[in-house]
């Protein structure tokens, strides 16, 4: 009997734990969107405010999103060698830098503030921009701390408490934001305080499963937090957040070269960096859920599933992408229509809509391959990678395509799709590389 793993025998246990993840992200997503919808009857200016603000938030939570991808695999690795005291160490210790992280982020949006004018951001944005900005610097802590529990739920195969405890957050932000934009008359500042107050609900729900719920006693050891621990996890993260903030600061730029182009552009941006969040959930969901499934794999040391594993994610990522492509194309227009009335943002929006769904197979190839390689514990060559993509190639592409040769936004998103393509190549040959039988694959510089 062959008993070796196969891409079939890989996908059923993929599916279990990544359509939660997914599920979860959306919820995250979700906030943003209801947040969209509410802020657009209050016209295209504050709909740009929202994007500039969306556009420095990417940055922040990429980078935090490394630290919280480090904790996950130290999870799941953990607990792939049945060691629930590591899981315990790994997951307070994160939770604490989680803190630290969110804390320091919300300053660091802060700080940024002032520099939106010299980087040619349209005045009358900034003119209504400072309260939305400040409440959503805030929202960046309750987030991080949210995610950080988030990570124990994922790593232990309770996903689907995590998708429960997301959703609190997304039913209270709808009635939260109507009352706080419309009833108390309080504008976009409304919008920020709605998603402080339902990211703040979810994240109390969280802590309360994690200190009371039997099923995770195991975890609740009384071990003490050694900052031995939490500055172990810190220098494995900081490969990790610098390629992810490279990422996230590659897509920010394009949202602040569209915003040299006017109000009007960076409102058809908003509209559909918001509604193509929700698409993206699923490779940024198969990412975790792969990079989980490699990290039990490695901490079991069963490294023949590796290859296995990427291969079925592959599957199911590019069977999405391809009708999230087709959405896209079909009915850009319709979704630009449900978010704005502005003729002239819904023309562009339309057209936005047509470069996103040209880059999507790329961008799930490219997400997935990256928790791939993250779930090995291999952080620092593939930040390099990203960073060489999108910043020496993808950005230069975008300011030559949209400022230089005058097609707009239009260019500064072809610009960025360019550097997922090469992505898209680079990393999976990185990931085959390493699973080589002949190349040791465990923590590569």
């Amino acid at each position: 009997m062959n008993n070796a793993p196969t891409t079939k025998a890989e996908l059923a246990p993929l599916i279990r734990l990544a359509v939660p993840l997914m599920v979860g992200l959306t919820a995250a997503l979700l906030i943003g969107v209801v947040d969209t919808v509410m802020i657009s009857p209050l016209g295209t200016v504050p709909l740009a405010a929202a994007g500039v603000t969306t556009a420095v938030l990417i940055i922040l939570i990429s980078a935090l999103w490394g630290l919280l991808t480090v904790i996950s695999v130290q999870i799941s690795q953990a607990e792939g060698a049945g060691d629930p005291a590591r899981v315990a160490i790994a997951f307070r210790s994160g939770l604490l830098l989680c803190l630290i992280g969110g804390t320091l982020a919300a300053f660091v949006m802060i700080a940024v503030y002032p520099l939106l004018g010299p980087l040619g951001q349209p005045q009358e944005v900034l003119d209504i921009l400072f309260p939305y900005w400040l409440s959503m610097s805030l929202w960046i802590i309750p987030f991080t701390l949210f995610f950080g529990l988030k990570a124990l739920f994922d790593a232990v195969e309770w996903p689907w408490a995590a998708v429960g405890l997301s959703y609190i957050g997304v039913v209270a932000n709808i009635p939260a934001n109507y009352t706080f934009i419309h009833i108390l008359d309080m504008g976009i500042l409304g919008a920020g305080l709605a998603s402080i107050l339902s990211q703040s609900l979810s994240l109390i729900a969280a802590w309360l499963v994690v200190s009371r719920a039997e099923g995770l006693r195991v975890y609740r050891q009384t071990i003490a937090v050694a900052w031995t621990d939490v500055r172990a996890q810190l220098r494995d993260s900081v490969p990790l957040c610098l390629g992810y903030a490279g990422e996230g600061g590659a897509y920010a730029m394009i949202g602040l070269m569209i915003g040299w182009l006017g109000a009007e552009a960076l409102a058809a941006h908003q509209i559909v960096n918001a509604l193509g969040g929700v698409a993206y959930v699923i490779p940024l969901g198969m990412a975790g859920a792969v990079s989980i499934r490699i990290g039990n794999a490695v901490g079991a040391g069963r490294h023949d599933r590796l290859r296995p594993i990427l291969k079925a994610s592959f599957l199911m990522v590019v069977l999405w992408q391809a009708m999230a492509t087709s959405v896209f194309i079909f009915g850009g227009r319709l979704l630009a229509e449900a978010m704005s009335s502005d003729p002239a943002v819904i023309q562009l929006a339309t057209n936005l809509f047509i470069v996103m769904a040209m880059m999507q197979i790329a961008d799930g190839i490219q997400g997935t391959s990256l928790g791939a390689l993250r779930g090995m514990s291999d952080m620092n060559r593939p930040t390099v990678i990203t960073l060489i993509i999108y910043w020496p190639l993808a950005l230069p592409g975008s300011y030559v395509l949209g400022i230089v040769l005058g097609y707009g936004a239009m260019g500064i998103w072809l610009g960025y799709t360019l550097g997922l393509a090469v992505a898209a190549v680079a990393l999976p040959w990185r990931f085959w590389r390493l699973t080589t039988p002949t190349v040791p694959h465990a923590n590569r510089a």
